[in-house]
């Protein structure tokens, strides 16, 4: 229990730094070209350092790139959850529409949070007690110098 709640709290950190590093980006691009594209970009940049951020700090883990291809998927459910929470807010519940995307983002993190976890974090351990993602099951060490020298399967 204690772990998830480090994790929840790692995950809110990253958040964080992920919104400033998006707004940022957005920011430094936009006068070089349109907003949107502006956007875009920012956006797909914050999402791979949000990767990164959420694989080694949020979940201690090892990116793979089947967990990078599935990544976006977290985006997708943000958007999706707030999209319909916006909408209920606004239309059935008459919360103001300038205060209902916040609302709506709160609403989102839990299950950001564990999309995010289910792909990121390996479920069972495989033969030799290896994760589906190569990564030892228990959590130590390398049983070799061959890992040792490769952090990651992206590097």
């Amino acid at each position: 229990m204690r772990d998830q709640l480090g994790q929840i709290i790692r995950f809110g950190v990253v958040g964080g730094i992920n919104t400033g590093t998006f707004f940022g980006c957005y920011l430094l691009l936009h006068p070089w070209m349109p907003y949107f594209a502006a956007y875009t970009l920012a956006f797909l940049l914050s999402m791979v350092g949000s990767f990164f951020l959420n694989t080694y700090f949020t979940y201690r883990t090892r990116p793979t790139w089947k967990k990078f291809a599935l990544f976006p998927l977290t985006n997708v459910t943000n958007y999706v959850v707030q999209s319909a929470g916006l909408y209920a807010l606004v239309t059935w519940a008459g919360t103001d529409d300038r205060i209902a995307p916040l609302v709506a983002a709160v609403v989102a993190i839990p299950f950001t949070y564990v999309i995010s976890r289910r792909i990121l974090v390996s479920r069972a351990p495989g033969p030799e007690g290896r994760d589906p993602d190569g990564s030892r099951a228990d959590g130590s060490g390398p049983e070799d110098e061959t890992e040792e020298r490769q952090p990651s399967r992206l590097a």
